[in-house]
């Protein structure tokens, strides 16, 4: 049991707090991302798995889910969904049958391209309320907080 301290506790104002804002900004990236998407059936996590295995396949599960920063059992459910819509397929390994290798099917790509146009058009609505000119700045100061916190994550990227 936690000691009654003598002292009240401060009022924080969340909007000073780092953290807040970029939970909400995540609500709101996921939620733009889901509204574009709604016609493709596609949730950002999916997207993420479908295109980093379209950029390099024969990504195994566990490179996967390192590639795209989610832990393996998350990365795990994701590809069985995917499967299940036939939009990705597992293939044994022919050098290690306990090793799944990843492939976007025909379906996966072809539903991929059909979604690119949304997608970009989420990341756009994203940046949208910035000047055009402070996007790009935004981005790489993005970058770097995730690049220099990346060892604290649930689940560190690959990258």
């Amino acid at each position: 049991m936690l000691a009654k301290s003598s002292f009240p506790s401060p009022n924080v104002d969340l909007e000073s707090l780092v953290g807040h804002h970029i939970r909400r900004l995540h609500q709101i990236a996921v939620a733009i991302f889901l509204q574009e998407n709604q016609a493709y059936g596609l949730t950002p996590v999916q997207y993420a798995a479908l295109q980093g295995v379209r950029n390099t396949p024969g990504l195994d599960q566990r490179t996967l889910a390192r590639t795209i920063g989610l832990d393996t059992s998350t990365t795990a459910g994701v590809i069985d969904r995917l499967e299940a819509r036939g939009l990705m397929r597992r293939n044994a390994s022919s050098s290690d049958r306990r090793v799944r290798l990843l492939e976007v099917t025909q379906a996966g790509i072809t539903l991929l391209d059909a979604a690119l146009p949304a997608v970009l058009h989420a990341q756009e609505r994203i940046l949208e309320p910035l000047p055009v000119k402070e996007r790009a700045e935004f981005m790489r100061m993005l970058g770097q907080l995730v690049l220099a916190n990346n060892d604290l994550s649930r689940a560190p990227s690959g990258n």
